[in-house]
């Protein structure tokens, strides 16, 4: 049997995966044209893993079972055959490769390619590595939070604000051009509520039935000498706790490109044009003194309201308008909307509405962010605003400090229901995700220090043998720093902050395994070692920084 040319140059640049990948195309290659086939793979489509179980390996592919029916065979036998030229001679790193199961490649490597990745992850530093081009320039809008402007940030609304904001600086490395964007509810039967609370508390008056109860508008009332209309009061309040929304988020490290203005969506007349485009496509109808947008035709489980009879357009008008705007107006190539659970009912209407507009509705993603309950011992935090018995962000912020939120907000998916413990991330402990994650980073800024008290001057890279490095508590850390590129484009592919969260965490705890049984600075380390793990220590660093960056948290040079 023959096998692939070995003096095909291989580029020392490439990833492990891309060396591993072509050789196996080029393995498939061989067997397809011994046994006469025109059989040719891609190498970016070859898939490859790491195992689950170390023992199994440290790469494993599945190509047998998803070619051998071109090739007209089994699976094993394919995986056999394909094995036999991949021996001959083996590629970079391998040192072994087994068959597994029904037709599953394993490799077994040498610990070169984590010096490989070890030495990328240095060269490439902060700004280079991990930064997987996947969008391509992709021109994204993220809107999230958009509470309306009512009352301060309370827990409830604000909670998925760090997921906004991480997702958005994910989106952001992997190639895509992102926008923030807080869109603004500035009008509508809730400011005229706003402005009915607010006058009320001026005249010294109980707050009506469905108002605004919270003291914030009674502090607001203090200082009210505006007309005693009831929209200009609302406005008047919303302007003032629309600043405050802006510095509560900008707290957490929560900054938006552009807060868009609903009132200026109305009052542009984008609303009225927005109806007539439909109305133009046969996709309106009056019905009880209503408008009516067609929308079941397009999806939806019913047809819904544009313009109720008193003449007030809905809030969905209001949203198509928006999108309008944001996709054939401003020219994003795709729209992110970040809602709570209660707006899963919209989802179907909206995307009804974009394609009615002649976007594809596929341009538009809707990440619903479901319940999060919050426990400080045996007592839950509220979330209700009106009643004004809410727990606002600033409140838990200051309580357990910006990093703390974002971490805890980041440690679960979007799309699942969970309960987090106050009293858990004030610990100085293990069981405390953000001491521990940022102990690992105050390690880091020790060992530097450390070394400079001692005069200890890290050689340049070119000069130290990264080959040193083969504890097995290293060897850890290095599998960990390899990843981080795959974590990024999995993080942005599935919109999933979370992965970085978790892999963050895997970091610190590889890093603490190291710090504990690997002496970087002791007199009896070998200077040879000792330089080895100090470089080390700078990619771990280097990994930290990026992936608390990507969550918006900080890594503290000591704690």
């Amino acid at each position: 049997m023959s096998a692939p040319d070995p003096s095909t140059p291989r580029s020392s640049s490439s990833s492990i995966r891309d060396r591993l990948s072509k050789a196996i195309a080029d393995a498939v290659a061989v067997v397809a044209g011994d046994q006469g086939l025109d059989l040719v793979v891609d190498p970016s489509t070859v898939h490859l893993e790491r195992p689950a179980r170390r023992e199994h390996g440290d790469w494993s592919t599945n190509i047998a079972m998803v070619t051998a029916k071109r090739a007209a065979t089994n699976p094993r036998a394919l995986a056999s055959a394909v094995v036999d030229v991949l021996e001959h001679p083996l590629p970079d790193h391998v040192v072994g490769i087994e068959l597994a199961g029904p037709g599953f490649i394993n490799f077994r490597l040498d610990a070169g390619w984590l010096h490989e990745a070890l030495a990328a992850v240095l060269t490439l530093g902060e700004d280079g590595y991990a930064r997987p081009d996947i969008g391509h320039g992709e021109k994204v809008q993220v809107e999230f939070i958009s509470a309306n402007p009512t009352g301060p940030i309370h827990v409830g609304n604000g909670w998925w604000g760090s997921y906004g904001d991480a997702l958005a600086r994910i989106l952001a490395r992997s190639g895509h051009k992102v926008s923030r964007e807080y869109y603004v509810n500035d009008t509508g039967g809730q400011i005229r509520t706003l402005g009915t609370s607010l006058l009320a508390r001026t005249r010294g008056e109980d707050i009506p039935e469905g108002g605004y109860q919270g003291q914030y508008v009674t502090d607001l009332a203090a200082i009210y000498d505006g007309p005693h209309d009831v929209t200009a009061a609302g406005r008047w309040a919303a302007d003032r706790i629309l600043e405050r929304i802006r510095a509560t988020l900008a707290s957490v490290g929560i900054v938006f490109d552009e807060w868009y203005s609903q009132a200026s969506i109305e009052e542009s007349g984008a609303v009225d044009e927005t109806i007539a485009l439909l109305d133009a496509k046969g996709l309106v109808y009056e019905q009880d003194g209503a408008t009516w947008f067609r929308s079941e035709q397009l999806g939806d489980v019913r047809d819904r309201v544009l313009r109720k009879a008193d003449g007030d357009a809905t809030y969905l008008a209001g949203d198509l308008a928006y999108h309008r705007d944001k996709f054939l107006i401003r020219g994003f190539d795709r729209v992110i909307d970040v809602f709570g659970a209660d707006h899963h009912g919209q989802v179907a209407s909206l995307k009804a509405g974009v394609e009615a507009l002649g976007v594809d509705p596929d341009r538009l993603e809707v990440k619903l962010g479901q319940m999060v309950s919050l426990v400080d011992g045996d007592e839950t935090v509220k979330m209700g605003k009106r009643a004004g018995t809410a727990i606002d962000l600033d409140t838990v912020v200051a309580d357990i400090g910006p990093d703390a939120t974002r971490i805890l907000s980041l440690m679960s998916s979007l799309d699942q229901a969970a309960t987090f413990d106050l009293a858990t991330v004030r610990e100085q402990s293990a069981d405390n995700p953000v001491f521990y994650v940022q102990m690992a980073s105050a390690r880091i800024g020790g060992v530097g220090r450390k070394a400079a008290e001692r005069g200890i001057v890290r050689a340049p890279l070119t000069d130290v043998d990264l080959g040193l490095l083969t504890h097995p508590r290293e060897l850890e850390v290095l599998r960990c720093l390899e990843e981080l590129p795959e974590v990024v484009a999995d993080a942005a592919i599935d919109r999933a902050p979370t992965k970085v969260t978790t892999w963050v965490r895997k970091l610190a705890s590889c890093f603490h395994g190291f710090y504990h049984d690997c002496p970087i600075l002791a007199d009896d380390v070998d200077p040879a070692v000792t330089q080895a793990r100090l470089w080390l220590v700078e990619a771990s660093r280097i990994g930290l920084a990026i992936g608390l960056g990507l969550l918006g948290v900080s890594a503290p040079e000591a704690m």
